[in-house]
């Protein structure tokens, strides 16, 4: 037992250089209490460490660890990056957040939560065990919490923070009550031995439907699936901006982990060659899939249309990232080794795309002290660098070619049609079209509207400059030459649902 836990603990590095910088954190949090962002450097160079352990470990074979309860394996360090180059991109962008330094309050237990939420993140990619996925979902949740709420003297950000609180609170509690009855119908909460106990025991259908529905009501919310969503435009509005793009990319990131891990390893049923028609196989009679799909359409469609009439970006670009979700949800449904590796591709270059968005809408909101749409009336004319750069990521959220968002989506489109699912793929390009009219909406405001009223002009720093050509450049890039995105993330799910 001893060398089990030794081994275990010597592939928890990541995780255990995000626990020691959050300690870390505290401690210089409470000496150098008024030194400003000291403890936002120190967050950072613990990022910069965890990320030379992730990157130790890409080049490892997959390892279960503490007892099946943990794997170490490509899929899951395909995540950690995304993750963990989220989490980098938001504590610079807290540099230069003017709300957070707003009333000198201290910055300790901000960088800090940012951390554990890292944490909690990173154990959910990696989960294989029912109790240590919801215990990494709660403390991704917690944590979230108290940052949606963090800028407590903003109108708006307490009753997002209860609101997140309330949802959170009743999707967890669903999600638990479904592991239970699961755990009473198989005897395990490990996922591979639930999937042998569904193969091979004669299981109640009724008992197992209801609570995979109640899981999926846990996976759903992380995600901002509707009919789950409730709590995201409040959330994404009321929030800091920097909290907003982290959630919007890193947390979505780490529940579509978790969710497909889920679902790989304990519904399929390995006695079916094809990987694609093994995909919910262990529940004969009953379309799980076609479930899928539709939650996927209502993700799209519901996101895109209310995304129509917002007149706020940071809601604006919540219901933009339901409508993200529904797409991803699209390669859920397919499930094989083609449609997942499409989600990794999609997550990759959303990455750099979504918190370039949030970015640009930082970079305004800090000057103008606005985040309506009005606000970006001539901004083309006042500052044109901006105005492109934020032309750019919209663009490429719409899937646009040459951009990145157009290469993920088009792998995508192409595991559906792999698949034969020929009318969802048709529903995800009607969307994108629908979607093509509130992002260019925000393009018309900057280029073809003069400003209402005079604007102050926006002089962008050489640290704000750089942070954007980081985000734009790979927007551009991956659009252009995408063969080793594509062929790594081919390779992270090779042996992924494979113990």
């Amino acid at each position: 037992m001893l060398e089990q836990i030794l081994h275990s603990a010597n592939l928890l590095q990541p995780e255990t250089a995000l626990t020691v910088a959050l300690c870390v954190v505290i401690v210089v949090d409470l000496i150098f209490r008024k030194r400003g962002h000291m403890t936002g450097w120190v967050a950072l160079l613990g990022l910069l460490v965890t990320a030379i352990f992730v990157g130790q470990q890409s080049f490892a074979v997959a390892n279960t660890i503490f007892f099946n309860m943990f794997v170490v394996d490509s899929f899951s360090i395909f995540f950690k990056g995304i993750i963990l180059l989220s989490a980098v991109f938001v504590v610079l962008f807290s540099f230069q957040f003017d709300e957070l330094t707003h009333g000198k309050r201290s910055l300790g237990e901000y960088y800090s939560l940012i951390l554990a939420l890292t944490l909690g993140l990173f154990l959910m990619s990696g989960a294989t065990n029912l109790l240590m996925m919801y215990l990494a979902l709660e403390l991704s949740s917690i944590s979230s919490y108290i940052l949606s709420g963090y800028t407590k003297d903003a109108q708006d950000s307490s009753e997002a923070s209860l609101k997140y609180v309330i949802y959170g609170a009743v999707s967890s509690g669903m999600m638990l009550y479904g592991i239970s009855i699961l755990y009473g119908l198989t005897g395990s909460l490990d996922i591979a031995s639930i999937n042998r106990a569904i193969l091979l025991t004669d299981i109640n259908l009724v008992a197992l439907v209801i609570a995979t529905v109640l899981i999926i009501v846990g996976f759903g919310y992380k995600i901002s699936a509707v009919p789950f969503h409730f709590w995201t435009p409040d959330v994404y509005e009321g929030a800091p901006i920097t909290i907003t793009a982290f959630l919007s990319v890193a947390s979505k990131a780490a529940g579509f982990a978790m969710m497909m891990r889920f679902f790989k390893i304990a519904f399929i049923n390995p006695a079916v060659g094809n990987l694609a028609e093994g995909m919910w196989a262990t529940f004969r009679g009953f379309d799980w899939n076609l479930i899928i799909a539709v939650l996927s359409v209502l993700s799209m469609t519901i996101g895109n249309l209310i995304a129509l009439s917002q007149k706020n970006l940071k809601r604006l670009l919540a219901y933009s990232s339901i409508a993200h979700a529904g797409y991803m949800l699209m390669g859920v449904v397919v499930m094989s080794n083609e449609g997942i590796s499409a989600i990794l591709i999609y997550f990759a270059v959303y990455l750099f795309m979504n918190l370039g968005a949030f970015y640009s809408v930082m970079i305004v909101a800090n000057k103008v002290g606005s985040e309506d749409i009005d606000s970006y009336k001539g901004l083309g004319h006042r500052t044109p660098i901006l105005a492109v750069a934020f032309t750019i990521f919209l663009l490429s959220l719409t899937g646009i070619p040459p951009t990145a968002g157009f290469i993920g989506k088009l792998y995508l489109f192409a595991s559906l049609i792999s698949a034969h699912w020929f009318w969802l793929a048709i529903v995800g390009v009607l969307n994108s079209v629908i979607s093509l009219y509130y992002y260019v909406r925000i393009v018309r405001n900057m280029f073809l509207r003069d400003p209402s009223k005079v604007l102050p002009q926006i002089q962008l720093s050489s640290s704000q400059m750089f942070l954007l050509l980081i985000l734009v450049i790979p927007t551009i890039i991956l659009g252009l030459y995408f063969g080793p995105l594509v062929e790594y993330a081919q390779a992270s799910v090779t042996m992924f649902g494979i113990h």
